[in-house]
């Protein structure tokens, strides 16, 4: 039985396309459950909603705050706040006021 030239080409050509469908069934593959994959698609949409809702939570928290900064500005300090940290804070009272606790809620 005589070989032909064109066997270890035929052979050659074939573990070539073989390469090629791997590295394609590869890439397919990551391109479906890769961590930017369509399967991670949806919790990165979720965890994107999150993060949504944690900065709304934050903007309302940092406009809580800068308030109360302007509010205990020393050139024009708020009485009534100050007041009120004085009190909390220091645990002083007025002769004429009345100191009621209450009791947490559960």
């Amino acid at each position: 039985m005589k070989r032909s030239r064109s066997e270890p080409r035929i052979a050659r050509n074939n573990l070539t396309q073989a390469i090629a469908l791997v590295c394609l069934l590869a890439m397919g593959a990551w391109t479906l459950a890769g961590p930017s994959g369509l399967l991670a698609w949806s919790e990165n949409m979720r965890k994107l909603d999150q993060r949504r809702d944690e900065v709304k939570h934050l903007i309302a928290a940092r406009a809580e705050l800068k308030n109360r900064v302007a509010l205990l500005d020393p050139r024009h300090a708020d009485p009534d706040l100050a007041g009120e940290l004085l009190r909390s804070n220091l645990n002083v009272v007025h002769q004429d006021e009345m100191v009621m606790l209450l009791k947490p809620a559960k």
